[in-house]
């Protein structure tokens, strides 16, 4: 999934790809909503999400959680640890988790090595910040629909990058709840948004299975510009 995942923002060369496939890797099943690293620890090993999605939060003083993003496969959501030594927010599981732990040493190794899988990987990280900056514009300057909708169109992209969305239907095993600490809603509102959405016939519900009905009016809605995510344009849907 790595590979998968750097090869979805940049170009990966055979050398380059078996030298990621060649990394020790610890891996860990980790059951969902349990942390993975907290605020104040300082991590030795990176943690590559192979299976399942993973998420990031802070919590404030009276115990209110603000989710930050969530990751799909192939992302590395601590990678800023190979270079902040003190972890200043949470990343758990959100669904049963396989995680990959890559020492911080093989890290520096592989970027040492190959400089141009460093660039992917510093890529990687700005594309992230970029996502957390997309963010911000939703919860301060778009309406609670358009917000809920641009989190759909991003989530359906980011994972069709990775294989796991196809002919506009993906698996988001994310609750109303998740929605909103991450959307800045209520759960009540985020409920009344996907109900609209629905009615719109933007999309379908089933279960933790999402339909997309209308691409072109679901990205209209949201004023969805997917050039934030940086991804390849081979990596376009199918039918989008």
């Amino acid at each position: 999934m790595l590979v998968r995942k750097l090869a979805s923002i940049a170009v990966i060369t055979a050398e380059e790809r078996d030298a990621l496939l060649a990394l020790p890797i610890a891996v860990r099943e980790i059951p969902a909503r349990q942390d993975i690293v907290r605020t104040g620890d300082k991590p030795v090993h990176c943690c590559l999400v192979m299976a399942g999605l993973a998420f990031r939060y802070k919590l404030i003083g009276d115990g209110k959680r603000q989710i930050l993003n969530f990751h799909v496969p192939g992302d590395i959501p601590d990678l800023q640890s190979l270079h902040l030594a003190v972890m200043d927010h949470n990343l758990a599981a959100l669904t049963p988790l396989t995680a990959g732990f890559i020492p911080h040493d093989a890290v520096h190794d592989l970027n040492a090595r190959f400089p141009c899988l460093a660039g992917a990987l510093w890529r990687d990280t700005l594309a992230d910040a970029a996502v957390l900056r997309e963010r911000i514009v939703s919860i301060g300057q778009r309406d609670g629909l358009s917000r809920t909708a641009h989190f759909m169109c991003e989530m359906f992209r980011r994972l069709a990058a990775v294989g796991l969305a196809a002919d506009c239907a993906m698996a988001l095993p994310i609750t109303q709840v998740e929605i909103a600490d991450a959307l800045g809603m209520s759960f009540v509102h985020v409920n009344r948004m996907l109900r609209e959405l629905r009615e719109r016939r933007l999309i379908t519900l089933q279960g933790q299975r999402v339909l997309v009905e209308n691409w072109a009016e679901l990205e209209a809605l949201a004023d969805f510009d997917p050039a934030y995510l940086h991804l390849e344009a081979r990596d376009r849907p199918k039918g989008i």
